[in-house]
């Protein structure tokens, strides 16, 4: 994955879709992968949600965004928004 602009090296990042901006601050990002079932190798799709920071508030609902690792910044949040990808139409 690209690393993001002023990350530190060896954090993770994740690519995924803004599912709710309704909180200040933070919003819901939406990040699905794609496995092969171990027994039946079957691609199989798996959506994980998780709270990035997002400061600037410059995300919305419908935007893909590169989320990367950081401390944790309150009891859900271990996540920030890197970069908007791409706005949603």
């Amino acid at each position: 994955m690209a690393e993001a602009i002023g990350a530190r090296p060896g954090r993770k990042t994740r690519v995924g879709v803004v599912v709710s901006d309704k909180m200040q601050k933070t919003v819901v990002v939406e990040v699905q992968t794609t496995g092969r079932h171990p027994l039946y190798k079957k691609i199989v799709r798996r959506n994980r949600r998780f709270m990035a920071h997002d400061a600037a508030g410059e995300a919305r609902a419908g935007d893909k965004v590169l989320i990367a690792e950081t401390r944790p910044l309150s009891k859900e949040k271990r996540w920030r928004v890197a970069r908007v990808l791409e706005r949603a139409r």
